[in-house]
């Protein structure tokens, strides 16, 4: 697996190649595809391939029809797998692949108390394919809940609220945030989550106390010996 960055130009392939996968299956496009991988990406247990990878082809999980050529839309998803692997794992920024939308998109009226109408809803894919993920492996809800309920906070904050149901806490902390200023504060807002996310999923190891040298150690020794 090559660790090149996925280039504007292949990640314009892959949309093409997740746009020819053939009804009924319902693929991902390329902003909720990497919602999704970020949300498998934070999970306590690693997720094999195997299980993730036919969500990718079909939001149910549902098989490609016989015949079906996947293996380069694979591949470029693996690269941004790899990609964002590393810098969850280091915690080093990435930029989430969210659009602005065109300037006739209808506006949601949720976000119309945030930003510009219609602005924020460019967040949308990216979030959705994160919650399909968390739906799918739900290893991280299961973590204790006052861990995860600000970075959620953070991201559900754009889905719509009868779609959080039970979530009585979730929806307090979401009232409680400040509006979000413009779409830039939304995507950086995205990567704060997850890496919140994976410190309660992935969290990095306590750093390890530095070790005296063996020689030193005998030195001291002998010097206590002679006294």
């Amino acid at each position: 697996m090559t660790d090149a960055e996925v280039s504007d130009a292949q990640r314009e392939e892959l949309q093409t190649l997740l746009d020819s996968v053939p009804a009924p299956l319902e693929p991902l496009d390329v902003s909720m595809l990497d919602g999704f991988l970020c949300g498998v990406l934070v999970q306590p247990a690693a997720v094999a391939a195997a299980q993730w990878l036919p969500c990718v082809t079909d939001i149910d999980g549902r098989r490609l029809p016989p015949g079906f050529d996947a293996t380069r839309l694979h591949e470029l998803v693996a690269q941004r797998h790899a990609q964002l692997d590393r810098a969850i794992a280091r915690r080093n920024w990435f930029d989430p692949w969210v659009f602005e939308l065109a300037d006739d998109a209808s506006s949601d009226p949720q976000h119309s108390a945030d930003a510009e109408a219609g602005e924020l809803d460019a967040v949308f894919p990216w979030v959705a394919g994160f919650a399909a993920a968390m739906n799918a492996f739900p290893g991280l809800m299961a973590q204790p809940a006052q861990e995860l309920t600000e970075p959620l906070a953070l991201l559900y904050r754009h889905l719509d609220p009868d779609d959080l149901e039970d979530a009585d806490d979730l929806l307090e902390a979401i009232d409680s945030l400040a509006p979000l200023g413009d779409l830039s504060e939304a995507v950086q807002d995205l990567v704060r989550a997850t890496m919140l996310l994976a410190d309660v999923g992935r969290p990095l190891p306590a750093p390890v106390a530095p070790r005296r040298a063996q020689g030193a150690k005998a030195g001291q020794s002998r010097r206590t010996a002679r006294r």
